[in-house]
């Protein structure tokens, strides 16, 4: 017999209140009800969950550890539920999107509420993460789609083109540093303020440093592209972001944006899947839409 739903919440409010009576209330259901229903529970996993003192309930280690799992079974049957709502609601299917940041930051949001504009019966959810955490849940089938950088480790999905950015260093307006654009050599003995590690960015740049053969002084770590600016903004260093987000946030951070002149500055993007989604699906339709946005962009001259 599995546990239900409703004790494994009863189990994580009691757990969270350390109190029955205040659980029980909670969840609207007798002390003496709620307290059947951990007992229950206390048999089919054959453990003590908890140790119950005159000043309330304290977790035992299997406890601790069934309080993680619950919280996980409780969210997963959250978000089962606000799916099959969308069904209910007369939506065809619920696509799950991944956008690495610098995509979610410049344009992906707007070409997927074109498409979601087109397809009203299709519910789109849209999340931001890492290149890496991208690929690693569209193989896992967590998500449908993901947009990443080209090059990372994309073997065994389909793959297709998408758009391109260009990264730029991001200085306060009274650097003396200036002019149309700029090499990464002549930024690398500065302060840089950057993404956290795992980021695609900092680990490209980090690479671009050993091909230099010199150190690069990482001096502030965040994760979004508005903390590098307001870092920036603090004197604390310089920054490199991918050009058309920091110009989105310079003006009024009064800052100054310079494109990079390295060939490796401008950086393709690319689409995957788990497999090439047949064209009449909604999913082989929505890669059919951000491939023809990408194709118009590509034909568009520089600006």
């Amino acid at each position: 017999m599995l546990p239900d739903i409703d004790s494994l919440a009863l189990f994580v409010k009691a757990a969270d209140l350390r109190n029955l009576t205040r659980a029980a209330e909670a969840c609207f259901i007798t002390v003496p009800a709620a307290s059947r229903r951990l007992s229950l529970l206390e048999h089919q996993f054959k453990v003590q969950l908890f140790e119950r003192h005159s000043r309330g309930l304290q977790l035992t280690p299997a406890g601790e550890h069934l309080l993680k799992h619950a919280r996980e079974v409780i969210a997963d049957v959250i978000h089962m539920r606000a799916e099959m709502l969308n069904y209910a609601s007369g939506r065809n299917a619920v696509l799950r999107i991944l956008g690495n940041t610098s995509a979610m930051a410049q344009f992906l949001p707007s070409d997927v509420a074109q498409f979601q504009n087109l397809h009203e019966n299709v519910r789109i959810v849209l999340e931001e993460s890492w290149s890496d955490e991208v690929v690693r849940r569209v193989r896992s089938g967590e998500a449908d789609l993901g947009v990443v950088v080209i090059g990372g480790d994309t073997q065994g999905l389909w793959c297709q083109p998408y758009r391109s950015d260009q990264l730029a260093a991001v200085l306060r307006k009274d650097d003396p540093l200036d002019g149309q654009a700029v090499q990464f050599a002549d930024l690398i003995e500065r302060d840089l303020v950057g993404l956290e590690a795992g980021s695609t960015l900092t680990r490209l740049l980090t690479s671009q440093a050993e091909v230099l053969m010199r150190p690069m002084a990482l001096r502030v770590q965040v994760r979004s592209f508005e903390a590098v600016c307001r870092a920036v903004q603090a004197q604390l260093g310089i920054g490199i972001l991918p050009l058309a987000a920091a110009r989105s946030l310079a003006h009024a951070m009064q800052l100054k944006v310079l494109p990079l002149s390295d060939g490796w500055a401008l950086r393709g993007m690319q689409i995957c899947m788990r497999s090439r989604p047949a064209q009449q699906t909604p999913l082989g339709q929505l890669a059919q839409h951000l491939q023809a946005i990408a194709a118009a962009d590509d034909a568009q001259p520089p600006g």
